[in-house]
């Protein structure tokens, strides 16, 4: 006779590897994005396309930013922004950390939300800040979840002792102000491995 116990016990441990599995960002299907206002009142989207990231066993979030993969849609201004801005060749990377309690995420259904408000380290051009932010995770199936902003999280150029680079960007663009501070919203996905 066919023992199903067996095959019970072993579909159940596979179900719950994700619980204690690590968490690995999907670049493809993830966005980090931010709004810059020049001359007060217009307003455009960049984003990033290169970005890495992990959720460990613990709840320890780390979202890495390929700050040479600005992507404005104008390759001259992206250019710009790569060597007066960011000053890529010093400053490759930003690095965006966190500590999420994953078990409350764990737990979800799939299709099922969970608001989180937690702080936000934000390491950028050499310098760290710390923000909170909004964030709403949904478990997408069982092997994936996603974290999207809620609310955008505004980064201040002085903070990261990025103003003279503004300055630099608009004196280059010929524009009268490019505001210092810059909303930044997230959709993420990470996947079980």
């Amino acid at each position: 006779m066919f023992n199903v116990k067996p095959l019970v016990f072993a579909l159940l441990t596979c179900a719950s590897v994700p619980a204690h599995a690590d968490w690995y960002l999907d670049n493809e299907s993830s966005r980090l994005s931010f709004v810059t206002t020049k001359n007060t009142e217009i307003a455009e989207v960049h984003r990033f396309l290169v970005l890495h990231g992990k959720v460990d066993a613990k709840g320890a979030a780390q979202l890495q930013v390929e700050m040479e993969s600005i992507n404005s849609g104008i390759p001259l201004r992206d250019e710009r922004m790569r060597k007066e801005l960011f000053q890529i060749k010093t400053f490759p990377d930003a690095l965006i950390s966190a500590q999420i309690n994953l078990q409350p995420i764990n737990d979800l259904a799939p299709g099922a939300q969970l608001e989180l408000r937690l702080p936000l380290s934000v390491t950028l051009h050499g310098k760290t800040q710390t923000y909170s932010a909004e964030l709403l995770a949904t478990r997408l199936d069982e092997r994936r979840f996603q974290v999207v902003t809620l609310e955008p999280v505004v980064l201040h150029a002085e903070d990261f002792d990025l103003a003279p680079g503004v300055a630099a960007l608009r004196k280059a663009a010929g524009l009268k102000s490019i505001s210092l501070s810059v909303p930044v919203g997230a959709v993420l996905i990470f996947t079980a491995r």
